[in-house]
């Protein structure tokens, strides 16, 4: 759980760092209401009021329990990132937004087939399911960043505990999860496609991100030994 009291006696370097990061993740959901309301045309949109509510009580349960060192470490600059993360990272954000975007226009439009309530909420459980499962494995890795690099700073080890005993990279397990269930909890199935090119961003991502490791950070390839899948045991 995150130390409050270790927030408060913090230095005010350490407090900006967790503001920033918690500012950011609100403007991020202010925006994707904006997208989808605007786009829809409406804000009687009674699925997208509860994907956003899921997504507030998804953050709000990832702050009360997630260290206040992780949340400090994902809102400060970030140093020794791999030269190509920046522009994959900023890649990935494009199809992101625009699935909420072609979400809201097929709504306002009606090209989708009308989904029945059992796919709403089975989308809006899996996207519940993936966000608990990033959860998971960042409070199991205190390294757990928003960019890919070797936080040398803070004696990065390799994690195996948790979700890390299954696969090596649950993180973006969680992220596919539940940017595949998005469209769903939305009922829009033609938000389907540019999401489907978000998940194939998050496997480009893994694949460099697990070679990264493997050359880096000392233990790792033991680790991979270990660990043989990198997203889907028996797979991949």
């Amino acid at each position: 759980m995150a130390d409050l009291r270790k927030l408060a006696d913090s230095p005010p370097e350490f407090k900006r760092d967790v503001l920033r990061r918690m500012g950011g993740v609100a403007i991020f959901i202010i925006i994707t209401a904006l997208i989808l309301f605007i786009a829809a045309g409406t804000i009687k949109w009674y699925y997208a009021w509860l994907y956003l509510a899921a997504t507030v009580v998804s953050v709000i349960i990832n702050a009360i329990f997630m260290p206040a060192d992780l949340i400090a470490e994902r809102g400060r600059k970030q140093e020794n990132v791999e030269k190509w993360d920046p522009a994959l990272s900023g890649l990935l954000v494009v199809p992101w937004l625009v699935s909420f975007l072609i979400a809201g226009l097929d709504i306002r439009w009606g090209w989708s087939p009308e989904l029945s309530a059992g796919w709403h909420w089975g989308g809006l459980a899996f996207y519940l399911l993936g966000n608990f499962t990033i959860l998971w494995a960042m409070t199991a890795n205190h390294f757990f960043s928003t960019a890919v690099r070797i936080q040398f700073e803070r004696g990065q080890t390799v994690c195996s505990s948790g979700p890390y005993r299954y696969v090596r990279h649950p993180g973006y397990v969680g992220m596919i999860v539940y940017n595949l269930a998005t469209p769903i909890a939305l009922g829009s199935i033609w938000a389907l496609i540019p999401t489907l090119l978000t998940v194939a961003l998050f496997v480009t991502r893994t694949g460099l991100e697990d070679k990264t490791l493997l050359k880096k950070l000392p233990g790792y390839e033991q680790y991979a030994a270990r660990t043989e899948y990198r997203l889907i045991p028996g797979l991949w």
